[in-house]
């Protein structure tokens, strides 16, 4: 059962292979936003729901500085409605579970050396990493309140296929492609740990079998970069698959100023879900990159849509209009 708000970034077109295969048997849709008590009640009543996986959040941090109302209202006020209705719904069962998906930013920013540990204290630094930190007490507090069956998990970057245009990679990718400039914060020395989303996904899955309630994760790619190494094998990856040479694509490269309270450095130990889990990556960061720039190269329709906003008009004409 798949609920989404389709806002800006919620595209339909992600999800056509699987409603192709599985709608109406395995797979439900139903736009609706998770602030929404009545609309997530029904949900639960109608489909019998005993698991949520809360992948639901703002996420953009450049966004949460321009706008943080949204984040505040979707990922705090949006996550105690879940965990409220949940507690109601399940009353006490012990076969359900609430996994909640956060982010690393919660701890806040590390300097030369060290990791994240699942014990770090949270120290969020930007309306974004406080929205999500707040998120991610309000889940704790329901499993020690109430005894809500949760688990947590806290990721790195993700990247991949199907990522939207403002986050990094892709937005560099497809600049390069059109030859706009490649904007990079401040001396681009910031550095942040990079998860393929394919592994993310295999390791919140392993956690909602195998792990005890009340158990948080870290999850990470175990592949620190600084961006601006990140841009040059970026700029490496795309040159080898077109017709640009690498020095033109490194000519668009354009330092801007840096973003307000950009944290230096994230960097996840995530001993933790290896050891008890079994879990492991299973895509290099080489191999991602090359895999995500083959996927952004193989579907201009996609970004043709995405860029165009076009998808928004299809939205609204199947779903109605959003209020």
């Amino acid at each position: 059962m798949n609920v989404d708000s389709l806002t800006y970034a919620g595209n339909p077109d992600n999800l056509s292979t699987v409603h192709a295969r599985f709608a109406g048997s395995r797979f439900f849709f139903e736009r609706g936003d998770i602030c929404d008590r009545l609309h997530i009640e029904s949900i639960f009543k109608t489909y019998e729901i005993d698991t949520v996986v809360h992948f639901a959040a703002e996420s953009h941090v450049d966004r949460s500085i321009l706008a943080p109302e949204a984040f505040v209202r979707t990922n705090v006020l949006g996550t105690f409605v879940l965990l409220d209705v949940a507690r109601c719904s399940w009353k006490g069962r012990d076969d359900v579970l609430f996994h909640h998906v956060s982010t690393d930013e919660v701890f806040g920013s590390l300097g030369n050396s060290g990791k994240f540990l699942e014990t770090a204290p949270y120290n969020p630094r930007s309306p974004y990493s406080a929205s999500k930190a707040s998120s991610d007490h309000l889940a704790k507090a329901y499993d020690y309140t109430y005894g809500l069956p949760i688990t947590l998990s806290n990721c790195s970057n993700n990247y991949g296929p199907y990522q939207f245009p403002e986050k990094f990679i892709p937005l560099m990718i497809l600049n390069m492609l059109e030859g706009k400039p490649l904007p990079v914060y401040g001396d681009g020395k910031n550095i942040r740990d990079w998860l393929y989303v394919g592994d993310h996904n295999a390791a919140v899955w392993l956690i909602m079998q195998k792990s005890k309630s009340g158990e948080c994760y870290n999850i990470g790619g175990e592949n620190e970069c600084e961006n601006i190494s990140v841009l040059n094998k970026l700029i490496e990856i795309v040159a080898e698959r077109s017709r640009k040479k690498v020095p033109e694509l490194r000519s668009l490269i354009s330092y801007v100023r840096d973003r307000p309270g950009h944290d230096r450095r994230y960097a996840i130990n995530c001993d933790k879900i290896k050891n008890r889990l079994g879990w492991r990556q299973s895509v290099s960061f080489d191999e991602g990159l090359q895999a995500t720039v083959d996927w952004y190269l193989a579907n201009p329709a996609w970004i043709a849509r995405v860029r165009s906003g076009e998808y928004l008009k299809w939205i609204d004409a199947n779903y109605g209009a959003r209020s």
